[in-house]
């Protein structure tokens, strides 16, 4: 029932915070981090750095959780952090609070049992990750191209701390 709750909370804010005339806009920034989601969930299927755990119901399941988060929680999280980005000084203040905001809920989620790190993977490298996506998605926003080949690199580090062996993947 959290995940329900969740849902109900991210329809409130997607009805009060996104601006649906300009979905268009922030559409290949949300393609951008479903695709880099998916491919971490396909590579990574056998060999997760965290999951997500129901409490309520036995039917409830990571991979349901996931697209759930990947196709509608997220997507509106993206178009509202990038509607609301500020000019400035005032830029480095507003992603400061969206990291914090992102790890302090997965900390709570943790916390409840609700989510679950494994193979190496903690809150502190959650507190990394959220860094890094949040800079790479205003970055994929702003421009497309840069971003993309940033995104080699970070993927290259990430998958030397973190690697599955051949064995773990299909």
């Amino acid at each position: 029932m959290y995940l329900l709750l969740v849902v109900l909370v991210y329809i409130i804010f997607a009805k009060v915070f996104v601006d649906w005339k300009r979905w268009q806009d922030y559409y290949p920034t949300v393609q951008y981090y479903l695709i880099c989601n998916l491919a971490y969930n396909f590579v990574f299927y056998n060999h997760t750095l965290w999951k997500y755990k129901a409490v309520t119901v036995d039917w409830l399941n990571h991979t349901l959780i996931e697209l759930t988060f990947s196709f509608f929680i997220l997507p509106i999280v993206i178009m509202i952090y990038l509607r609301y980005y500020p000019q400035g000084k005032k830029s480095y203040v507003y992603v400061l609070i969206w990291i914090i905001y992102f790890t302090f809920l997965e900390f709570l989620f943790y916390k409840r049992g609700l989510f679950i790190y494994e193979n190496g993977w903690s809150v502190g490298w959650s507190l990394v990750f959220n860094i890094i996506m949040f800079v790479m998605l205003r970055m994929h926003y702003k421009n497309k191209l840069l971003a993309l080949i940033v995104s080699i690199p970070i993927i290259a580090v990430l998958l030397m701390f973190f690697h599955p062996s051949l064995g773990d993947m299909k």
